[in-house]
Parts: C-alpha cells; sequence; structure tokens
C-alpha cells in the first residue's frame, strides 16, 4: 500500500513539469547504520518535457540527523532542492568563468589542486561580498593589490 506523500511540489518552468513528493519517517531510526540518524526520507521526482512528453522519474533517500520537529517533509524538500542550488552555483562559475573543462592541468594531483584553488578564491570573493565572480576577477586583475589585501597581506 502506497501511503499519500506528505509534501508535494509542481512546478511549471524552463518547459518543463515537475512534480516532487516526500514521505519521511522515524520507524527505522534504529535500524539505519548511520551516526545520529532522525529521520529518514524518501523523495520521487518526475520530470515531463512539455513539448516530447517524455518524463524522467528519480527516486531519492535521505538520511538527516535533523528531528522531525527540527526539519518537517517540506523542511527536507527544501533542503535537498538547496543542495542543488549550491552545487550548480559552484561548478558553473569554475566551468564558465574559469573555463576549468578546456584545462591543460591533466596528469598527477594537478587537476584536483587547481579545483581546489579554484574553489578557494570563489569562497574568499563570496565572503567578502562579490557576487559577480567574472567581475569581481576583473577587478582584482586590474587592480593588483586587492586579491592580496582579500587574504590579509
Amino acid at each position: 500500500m502506497l501511503f499519500p506523500p506528505e509534501a508535494q511540489t509542481v512546478e511549471k518552468a524552463h518547459g518543463r513539469l515537475e512534480i516532487r513528493k516526500i514521505w519521511t519517517s522515524t520507524e527505522i531510526n534504529d535500524f539505519v547504520i548511520f551516526p545520529h540518524c532522525a529521520q529518514v526520507a524518501h523523495l520521487k521526482r518526475y520530470r515531463q518535457n512539455i513539448k516530447s512528453g517524455k518524463v524522467r522519474q528519480e527516486t531519492a533517500f535521505l538520511i538527516t540527523s535533523l528531528s522531525p520537529i527540527e526539519a518537517n517533509a517540506e523542511r527536507l524538500m527544501g533542503l535537498a532542492r538547496g543542495h542543488w542550488g549550491i552545487e550548480n552555483k559552484s561548478h558553473y562559475v569554475r566551468d564558465v568563468t574559469f573555463d576549468e573543462d578546456r584545462s591543460q592541468v591533466r596528469k598527477n594531483s594537478g587537476p584536483r589542486v587547481m579545483a581546489t584553488l579554484r574553489n578557494f578564491a570563489i569562497s574568499i570573493l563570496r565572503l567578502n561580498g562579490y557576487h559577480n565572480i567574472a567581475a569581481a576577477l576583473r577587478e582584482m586583475a586590474a587592480k593588483s593589490h586587492l586579491p592580496l589585501r582579500l587574504i590579509g597581506i
């Protein structure tokens, strides 16, 4: 028997219809081998391309240390969705602004080191109030003393 979802969202944007449904539980916490498990959730996503009618379905299982009081079903769905926003925000800047995909650094630890340096630069700029990383990088290039000032030198 399938229970109705505890929360559901329906959005139509970008040529897609997206439906998200979530079910949460604390019933299996004692059986989940995960430190500090307060609740689990089952998240289903349905995405339909409006033009083609093609439907894609995804299922995700979540484990959280947040209790049902701290994070109800709606909040868990928002947190799961927000995770991708953070991920996309970082990867987009690295791909587009830093042109990471065309990097010539490909051996040993080089790619990982360069990704770390790019992430560090993005973080420093965001912590200092810059929202447009490309514009911030242009400003840093034009005023060579600024990058050192940002890191306290």
